[in-house]
């Protein structure tokens, strides 16, 4: 049987001077002018891009059809180990808990409240029943007011993360009229529940304003609070864990300023904390006694903390200039962030791509850690409404280890097992060994990696392998629990992760040395974590997939080009790979916020330089490429459906091998796929089957 012909995409050069340098560009026509439309209604994307990308998915579909037997197992296996009817536990907040759940057979769970200690259960919204009638339908967050007679969520029915906030009367269960549009989904209530504070994202996509309305309120009664001039920074809200203040924020992955808004004057003039200093990242939690109400406890990476520190303000008098060290800065103990009670104060840190809390005791500022012992392993915290109660809810997760939910008593440090994530299906954890390794990069970093293997694997190099990457923004890869992962492990795989620089596993240095000039080290690292586990008998040349998502994208394009002979495949999911063209148009919405972390090849021609050698798309040539699966979102807003259209269409034409190279544009989602949490296993299913697919090499 023959392979199906691909899509052919038409060359129409277009030629670009910049910096007095020019570069020509042949598929710069996938991209549509009108996208900002787009966003709003994809329905609206231009005749003949929908031509080709239909193509496109056809052409995958065709290529797949062999597998369709395999995604409909996989799909299965991924199911079974999902409990259908799966509830969170509750929250309390005074005279109600709050709390999800899930009907078996729904694709989006049910928000609900009952009496605290027991009653009668009360639906807020039920998500599957908005979704009904919806292509795409994701709730980003959803919050009752504190005085529990109104309850907010904000809704996306494009994937282009433009989120509508419905409000909805508890008492009566109508909705108010004139809900707030154009939001990027972040809102939140004063702590008097009179307004509703939520962020304004404009037509480039970015969240440029604050506004406050009653909660009562239509458009008519929005009042400005804060407008940011600087199209290159990030707005947001909160509220501090005491209630004692209403914080704005904008900032970028180098610097930010924080303003304070008293919770009992919700209507007064945003107080700043600190001027943005270039390099100088903060936060500010509220941490107040009897005797100092106005106490501030702020997380920062001033004065050359790298891995950040503590320091003590006075919300009276918070300028740096008056900060006062509490936890002073430790190198290669990275801390994350902070959770308050009363009487405690609890900071996540994370040493060597491994997480720990520490509790401070307020009377006498004495610690305890809260640690595990397995190699490797994720922790987290789940926030609370209940500020006096010397309570914390923490998440202990492993490779090997389902989700496991903890209370934790503060005052006495007793942990009480309040829930097991429950696999349907069956998990037996001693059927897995994970472990954690270190690939020596060429500059001698030491490279974290994590696996997930079959017990009693033999290390012969014979198992097929897949390697995940990201290094981005310091953002982290914790070792946590899939059930997506032993669909691969249970026919044989090693399941690797590579906490490659970029991220923050080691710390915020760790995420310095994979970023800007230094974002090469991320691709050199993911490959030496690849060559020490190909030598140390995990896999072989050839018999690895590698798979990363976003600016992980990135990394498997650059690590397909430097490095084609290593591959089975790739996986590039919603990739960005077009970084020269995206970093140098100022109107696409991520582009100014991410010239810190990329460079601005409009201004800086060392930047273009530097973005040209290793830039993706740009980087393509004559090689014998992998089989590569590409994906997007046609909504998508971070990383443009036409990032991975266009590289599919050149690889296609530069490789010199016989390998497939794939594009599967979803038509009617964004950023993250599918919104249902089935639909998101069916997509799941169709990456790891391509890996299968390729690792056995039979493409005919």
């Amino acid at each position: 049987m023959s392979r199906p012909t691909p899509p052919h995409a038409r060359k129409d050069p277009k030629r670009t001077l910049q910096l007095g340098r020019v570069r020509v560009d042949d598929y710069a026509w996938l991209k549509d002018d009108n996208w900002q439309a787009l966003l709003r209604d994809p329905s609206k994307v231009r005749a003949d891009i929908k031509i080709h990308l239909d193509a496109e998915n056809a052409y995958t579909k065709a290529i797949l059809a062999s597998t369709e037997g395999l995604q409909a197992e996989l799909f299965a296996e991924m199911k079974g180990r999902v409990k259908e009817d799966d509830a969170s536990l509750p929250s309390p907040d005074g005279p109600f808990e709050y709390y999800s759940r899930f009907v078996t057979g729904a694709q989006h769970p049910v928000l609900a409240r009952r009496p605290t200690g027991g009653g009668e259960e009360e639906v807020l919204i039920d998500i599957d029943a908005l979704a009904k009638g919806h292509d795409y339908y994701q709730v980003h967050d959803a919050e009752h007011s504190p005085d529990h007679r109104l309850y907010a969520w904000a809704e996306d029915d494009q994937g282009s993360e433009y989120h509508r906030i419905r409000i909805k009367d508890l008492a009566t269960g109508e909705l108010l009229p004139d809900p707030i549009e154009s939001s990027t989904g972040d809102f939140v209530w004063s702590p008097d529940s009179a307004f509703l504070f939520w962020v304004w994202r404009d037509e480039n996509g970015r969240s440029a304003k604050v506004y406050r309305r009653p909660a009562r309120g239509v458009t008519a009664d929005d009042v400005l609070v804060y407008a940011e001039p600087d199209e290159g920074m990030f707005v947001n809200v909160g509220v501090t864990q005491s209630g004692g203040f209403i914080t704005l924020s904008a900032g970028n992955h180098d610097c930010n300023a924080t303003w304070l808004i008293p919770a009992d004057n919700p209507t007064a003039e945003p107080r700043l904390v600190e001027p943005r200093t270039e390099g100088v990242l903060y936060s500010v939690e509220h941490w107040p006694d009897g005797e100092d109400d106005g106490r501030l406890v702020i997380l920062t990476n001033a004065y050359g903390a790298v891995d950040f520190k503590l320091m003590w303000a006075d919300a009276s008098n918070p300028a740096r200039t008056h900060w006062r060290e509490f936890v002073p800065h430790q190198p290669g103990r990275f801390i994350v962030g902070l959770e308050a009670r009363r009487d405690y104060l609890v900071r996540l840190e994370r040493v060597n791509a491994n997480s720990r809390l520490v509790v401070t005791r307020r009377s006498d500022l004495s610690e305890t850690t809260v640690d595990f012992p397995e190699p490797a392993y994720a922790l987290s915290t789940e926030g609370g409404y209940e500020w006096e109660r010397p309570l914390i809810r923490f998440v202990y997760q492993s490779p090997t280890t389902p989700r496991s939910w903890f209370d934790y008593d503060l005052s006495t440090g007793q942990r009480t097992l309040r829930k097991t994530q429950e696999i349907p299906s069956g998990h037996d954890p001693a059927r897995y060994v994970a472990r954690r390794l270190y690939a020596r990069a060429s500059d001698g970093e030491e490279v974290p990696i994590t696996i997930l293997m079959l017990a009693g694997h033999p290390l012969d190099g014979s198992a097929p392998m897949l390697l995940y990457g990201y290094g981005a923004y310091g953002l982290p890869t914790d070792p946590g629990f899939s059930i997506r992962a032993l669909s691969l492990v249970d026919r044989g795989f090693v399941y690797a992760i590579a906490h490659v620089r970029g991220g923050s596993e080691k710390g915020w240095g760790w995420f310095q040395a994979g970023r800007g000039d230094k974002k090469t080290n991320t691709f050199t690292d993911f490959i030496a974590c690849a060559e020490t586990l190909i030598a140390d008998g995990y896999t072989s040349k050839g018999r690895i997939v590698a798979y990363g998502g976003s600016a992980g994208g990135m990394l498997m394009g650059a690590i397909a080009n430097l490095r084609p002979d290593l591959w089975a495949g790739v996986i590039g999911a919603v990739p960005f790979v077009d970084v020269l063209n995206t970093m140098s148009d100022a109107t696409l919405p991520l582009t100014p916020p991410e010239w810190p972390e990329w460079g601005n090849p409009l201004e800086d021609a060392e930047a273009y330089d530097r973005i040209l050698g290793y830039s993706p798309y740009e980087n393509v040539a004559a090689k014998p490429y992998p089989a590569v699966l590409a994906t997007g979102g046609l909504s998508d807003p971070r990383v443009t459906y036409w990032e991975p259209a266009k590289w599919a269409a050149k690889l296609r034409e530069f490789t010199t091998s016989d390998k497939p190279i794939l594009l599967k544009i979803n038509m009617t989602a964004g950023h993250g796929g599918a919104a249902g949490r089935f639909d998101f296993l069916k997509e799941v299913a169709l990456d790891y089957a391509f890996a299968i697919k390729a690792v056995e090499g039979d493409w005919a």
